[in-house]
Order: C-alpha cells, then structure tokens, then sequence
C-alpha cells in the first residue's frame, strides 16, 4: 500500500538484550604440531620486533587462516629479575607497564599498578611482577569471555618431549595443571579501566594426563591463585611461578605448581628454554619464552559473549486505520479498484513498514512475507524487532 505514517508511543517500544554464547576449544595439537614444515610451525608468526607471537588456526600466509591469539612476556621493573644485562630487558619491562596501564590502571599517585594475585588494586598484597600474558583475538572472544567458563590445561613436566607416535603427546603432559576462572561467574572485579576481570586459580596433580584432577585443598598442588582473567578485554595475566618446583608434605617433589608455598623451590627449569624455571626470561629472548609456553599448552576453552541489543516496535494499527492507500494504482477514474461495488468494505494490504525518526527520516524497513489484508473489521499489530 501507499505510505501512511503514524506516531509511536513510548508504550509501543520494548528494549531488550541477550547475550549468546559460543563454545571455543583451542587444542594444543594445533597450537603446536598440525602444521609443521621441516621442523618449522608455519601457523605461527613471529616479528622482527620480537616482542610477542602469533598463533593461527592454519598457515598464517593462507587466506583462509584466522588470528587465535597471541604470546608475550615481561615483568616489572621492581621484580628481582630486572636486570640491564637480561635479554630484551627493556622490551619486557615495556611489554610488563603496557599491559599494566591498559589493565591495571593507575594508582592515586600517577604510578602504573602492578598486577596483584588477589586483583588488589591497593600497595599491599602479593605482586606478580613475572607473568606471559594470552591475548585472544576478538574474533574468538566476541563482546567478552564468558565469566567462569576459561580453562587452560598447561603441560608442566620438567622433561620436554612431544612425540607423535605417543597417543599421550609425550611427556611432556605427563604433568598437567588446570588454569581456571573458578568463581569469576559471582566473584569477578570491577576496577580494571579496560572493565571486568576474575582471578585465576591453579588446581592439579602429579598425575598423567589422562588422570588431570582437581586437587583438594589437603593435596599437593591444591587451588591458589596464579593470575587474572580482564573479560572484556580478552586477555589473560599469568604468573610465571606456575612453572616453578613445588615440594609437597609427603617429601615428593612436584613440578610446576606455585611457588609462594611451605617448601617451594623457584629454582628449578620446567620449561623448553635455558634457565630456571621462569627465572629463564633474564637470559632468553621474549620468542624462546613463548615457544616454551606454547609447546605446553594442552587445552585451552572458553565461551565468548555476544551482545545483542534489540528494540521491539509494536505497530498497532486500529480498525480505522491503514483501510485506504495513497498509491495512484488504488483508484481508477476515482472508483476503489479493489471494490466491485459501491457497497463493498473498503481493503487495503500492507507489505512494508518503515520507520521514521523525528525528522521524518526513514532509518530502516521491514517487508512482510506477504501482503497482510487490512479492512474496517481488523485491529492488527505488527512486531517488528531492530538487532544492533
């Protein structure tokens, strides 16, 4: 039919916002050993500027590849670690302020935070002033990451070794640790300048892969806080002390489990560089550190977050209204062309609704799936729904 307007009331429009989720795996089989080339992961790229690296879901020179996340590493210019002698010493304090002024923030003083183990935004506390950082691709993470969905599944053998043949990847699973978001779902934070964050807890055993438990609180390697999880931003701040030497109360020693414990030892290698434990990222560059990491990466899984913002219009259209059209082709030597006789109720049908701003602008237009027949007798509404 012709165009027709009329006025919407505030009763007329609904706001609404659901939040859909999608399941993300990312396996350590493609992280690291899908796609290799003479001994070379060609879904990984790195950079002249060697401050971190990029992991693909396929050869990054394809077309077809997609961006997964990146790896880097750096730490505070107060750790004991900092040294002008390190490799890339000033790129990893860099590296370190930069996240920490995007996620962190800044205290009363104008001094950059550092990232605190509880998500303490006060002088006090446990600081991590060592930790790799897991930027995911807002491809992957969408709005933001689902809170308490985030799992990461890092392989913490002391003994590096990924062997095809093997259905276990080798042993260098043969110790696994569980990263997660635990009570990020009803404990997150929320005084991060880049929006909401969780803290992440480290939980697991000695045991093979295959036997990954979460261990208790009277068990070696029970849950403890090892870094923080910024939801919106998609980022992931890990403390590097998950690779160091936990001795457990039965005298047993237990690789990569948080050091800050009763009988912890941080000087032990547990990685695929040279060094001692992280303790390795003084004298190895920002790349080794995260191929080291990478190469330990089980499983990593999360849920991303899309928003979706809608506005509801509901079209009432009385019996009084919309029966007659505008459009010339409705009347013929100004006879209804729809009426056979003089007698007949008037009839019209509606195929489009446009909606208008105060400016009488048309902003956007819904089409029927078919003509909807409208006479004196009906009083209809339309529900037209605006995804944004």
């Amino acid at each position: 039919m012709g165009l027709k307007s009329k006025d919407l009331t505030n009763n007329d429009v609904v706001y609404k916002k659901t939040l859909i989720h999608e399941h993300i795996p990312i396996t350590g089989s493609l992280v690291s050993g899908t796609y290799t080339v003479a001994g070379t992961d060609v879904n990984i790229k790195n950079y002249s500027h060697g401050m971190f690296q990029s992991v693909y879901d396929y050869p990054y020179l394809s077309s077809s590849s997609n961006h997964l996340f990146d790896i880097t590493c750096g730490y505070s210019s107060k750790s004991s670690l900092s040294s002008s002698t390190n490799s890339q010493n000033a790129k990893k304090i860099n590296i370190y302020n930069q996240m920490a002024q995007v996620l962190a923030g800044y205290d009363q003083t104008g001094s950059v935070l550092r990232f605190d183990e509880a998500g303490s935004v006060s002088d006090t506390g446990t600081k991590m002033d060592e930790v790799f950082f897991l930027t995911f691709s807002r491809l992957l993470v969408k709005d933001e990451i689902k809170k308490g969905s985030f799992s990461f599944d890092l392989g913490i053998n002391q003994v590096f070794d990924h062997d095809d043949d093997n259905e276990s990847g080798g042993t260098t699973f043969n110790k696994l640790v569980k990263i997660s978001d635990a009570s990020g779902s009803d404990a997150y934070k929320v005084s991060s300048p880049s929006g909401e964050y969780g803290v992440l807890y480290i939980t697991g055993s000695s045991h093979h892969a295959t036997n990954l438990i979460h261990a208790g609180a009277g068990e070696v390697g029970h849950s403890h806080p090892c870094g923080l999880l910024y939801y919106q931003a998609g980022v992931a701040v890990i403390s590097g002390s998950v690779f160091n030497k936990y001795h457990g109360k039965d005298g047993t020693t237990q690789h990569g489990l948080l050091s800050g414990e009763s009988g912890a030892d941080s000087n032990e290698l547990s990685a695929n560089i040279s060094g001692s434990g992280f303790n390795a990222i003084t004298g190895s560059s920002i790349q080794t550190i995260a191929d080291g990491v990478r190469n330990r990466v089980y499983n990593i899984q999360f849920n991303n977050t899309t928003e979706l913002n809608s506005s509801i219009y509901f079209c009432r259209i009385n019996h009084n209204e919309f029966n007659y059209s505008s459009n010339p082709t409705y009347v013929s030597g100004s006879q209804i062309v729809v009426k056979d006789n003089a007698d007949d109720t008037s009839t019209a049908y509606i195929t489009t609704v446009g909606l208008f701003n105060a400016q009488n602008e048309m902003l956007a237009v819904a089409k029927l799936s078919e003509p909807l027949k409208k006479t004196p007798e009906d009083e209809l509404t339309i529900r037209v729904r605006l995804d944004y």
